[in-house]
């Protein structure tokens, strides 16, 4: 599998990372329940096809994402990239609760350190930007926790432009993780030039648009969703755009026909056809979803195929009055 150096780091990524998101089970945005035994495979699956980091955070499941990860690795002499976050905490009610303050971060590293069980964290993340005020206490706490060896290197998600440039400032900033997909595409206008002109790695999550542009989901499925799934959330999911969006599809699955290759791969190969992508995660829960999207890192879209695609994406930008959501 493709491989790329992620920033300023020495981490090569491949092309496609595992999410585990999913796997972290029921909670306020969970995707309803799951089965460990399923993201144990899940997880094992893509480190078997070459998948070489994987992507988690603390809040997922509030730590058991985590501790699925650990578990996972225990059964595999493969030892892969680990990158997980901090910044989002709990209490005993299991309530969300946005945290950046010193204090809190230091405390979240060495709770995903045993969580993981592992020595040092590859990739330490900065969740969101809230609050807003905390941010760069919080980051200052993310570098003592790299120069205490417990950390390797520092990263942001769902960051602006001037949100990454305040905290460059304090630590170097080796990557960014945004949201980006053939329906989401608003980090094109500043924020994917901003991480090329200052080498910061982009790893985009959702390139599925949470599992949308798998070409698996009909107006019903999405209906039958169990109700603790965070996808009845999203717009994308709801009515005008629901309908707009799988008329889209249905016309991208055709592409993806004639490659010869599935909608989900057609998908992904598209997110990381950009060159100012480093890499896409794609989350997987069972085993089988890994190995199908996986192969988006070595397929190369034909010029022929890009055209065609922006002309879909156009249409439906258009009928939904250019919002780029």
């Amino acid at each position: 599998m493709k491989k790329s150096k992620l920033g300023n780091s020495d981490l090569q990524i491949t092309k496609v990372g595992l999410g585990t998101w999913a796997i972290g089970g029921p909670w306020e945005f969970g995707w309803g329940p799951q089965d460990d035994k399923d993201s144990i495979d899940a997880i094992i699956e893509a480190l078997d096809v070459g998948v070489n980091w994987i992507d988690t955070a603390p809040i997922y499941g509030f730590g058991h994402s985590e501790t699925i990860v650990a578990q996972a690795l225990k059964k595999t002499s493969i030892k892969p990239i680990i990158a997980t976050k901090c910044g989002l905490t709990w209490g005993e009610k299991k309530e969300r609760t946005p945290c950046l303050k010193a204090k809190s971060v230091l405390a979240e590293c060495d709770a995903s350190l045993k969580r993981l069980n592992v020595d040092v964290i590859d990739l330490y993340q900065m969740h969101w930007n809230n609050p807003p005020e905390d941010i760069e206490e919080g980051y200052d706490a993310m570098a003592r926790c790299v120069k205490a060896g417990k950390v390797r290197y520092l990263g942001v998600s769902n960051f602006t432009v001037e949100q990454m440039q305040m905290v460059m400032k304090i630590h170097p900033l080796v990557s960014l993780q945004p949201p980006y997909s053939m329906f989401r595409r608003d980090i094109e206008n500043d924020i994917l030039p901003f991480c090329k002109k200052n080498n910061i790695g982009v790893i985009v999550y959702s390139p599925l648009q949470k599992g949308m542009l798998s070409g698996k989901f009909t107006a019903e499925k999405i209906a039958a969703l169990p109700a603790d799934d965070v996808r009845h959330m999203d717009p994308n999911y709801k009515s005008p755009r629901l309908e707009i969006n799988l008329k889209a599809i249905d016309a991208l699955t055709q592409i993806a026909k004639q490659n010869k290759i599935t909608m989900a791969q057609l998908a992904t190969a598209w997110v990381i056809r950009n060159p100012e992508v480093t890499a896409a995660i794609a989350g997987a829960r069972r085993k089988g979803q890994i190995k199908e999207t996986s192969p988006a890192a070595d397929i190369t879209l034909s010029k022929n195929d890009i055209a065609e695609i922006e002309e879909i994406l156009k249409s439906r930008n258009d009928n939904l009055n250019n919002d780029y959501f």
